[in-house]
Order: structure tokens, then C-alpha cells, then sequence
């Protein structure tokens, strides 16, 4: 996983403008999951013209083509990240609506011996919790 999100648009022979390469740029260097708005503003920070149209359609095409992964954690804003990224898994504050990365292997493996015990081999998943800060 050392390409980029540049390089595999260009291996998938995409046509890469000036503002598709700003986009490109920006979620590269996202390490939150942003939505469309989010990703537009940080765009436009780097080149004013580029517009809230122009955002969506980039967005649209990289999902379609394998190189970004939408998620929707609720609040009716999707959101994206790199789909080569390493595998992991997300827990969401519901009341923020911080999204936060987690590996944990034992979640991994009985997630294995479940789809085994179904007599299914597990070729992905996608685990998403939903809570909320304990008070102290």
C-alpha cells in the first residue's frame, strides 16, 4: 500500500485535471473521514474555483472506480476515505460524531471462527459501533 490515490487513478487511466488532482491531494492527506463538504472546503483552500459540483462528481467517479470507500455513519452525510487503506474498523460518538480507528485482533478472529462455524470463509467486513463518552 505504498501508492498513492494519484497513482491509482492514473494506473485506472482516469483523466486527471488540475482540480482533480487538488481533490486527490486533499484526500490523500485526509486522515479524519470527510464528507463533500468537508473535502470542498479543504479544496478550496488550495484553488478557489473549484466547485461543490466538482467535488461530487470526483467523489462519485473515485467510488466507482475501487479508490475511495463511502461510508455512512448516520446524520445523513456520507463519508470517505481511502479504500487501500489498511483494514480497520470504526467506533462512532454518537453525540460528536468523532469517528475513531480500531484493529483489534480478537474482534478479527471471532469474526473468522463465526463465518466458519456457518461454513462460510470470510473474504471482508465492515464493523461499525455506535456509542457514546462514559461519564466519569
Amino acid at each position: 500500500m505504498t501508492d498513492t490515490i494519484l497513482s491509482r487513478c492514473e494506473e485506472k487511466g482516469l483523466r486527471l485535471t488540475e482540480q482533480r488532482r487538488v481533490i486527490a491531494s486533499v484526500l490523500e492527506q485526509s486522515r479524519d473521514h470527510p464528507d463533500v463538504d468537508e473535502l470542498h472546503a479543504r479544496a478550496m483552500a488550495r484553488d478557489p474555483k473549484i466547485s461543490l459540483a466538482t467535488v461530487y462528481r470526483t467523489v462519485k467517479l473515485f467510488e466507482e472506480e475501487g479508490i475511495l470507500e463511502r461510508h455512512d455513519f448516520g446524520y445523513g452525510r456520507a463519508r470517505y476515505e481511502d479504500a487501500d487503506r489498511a483494514h480497520h474498523d470504526h467506533l462512532i460518538d454518537i453525540e460528536s460524531g468523532k469517528v475513531i480507528e480500531f484493529i483489534d485482533p480478537e474482534i478479527e478472529e471471532l469474526q473468522e471462527r463465526i463465518a466458519a462455524k456457518l461454513g462460510y470463509d470470510l473474504k471482508g467486513h465492515r464493523l461499525e459501533l455506535y456509542g457514546v463518552r462514559k461519564k466519569t
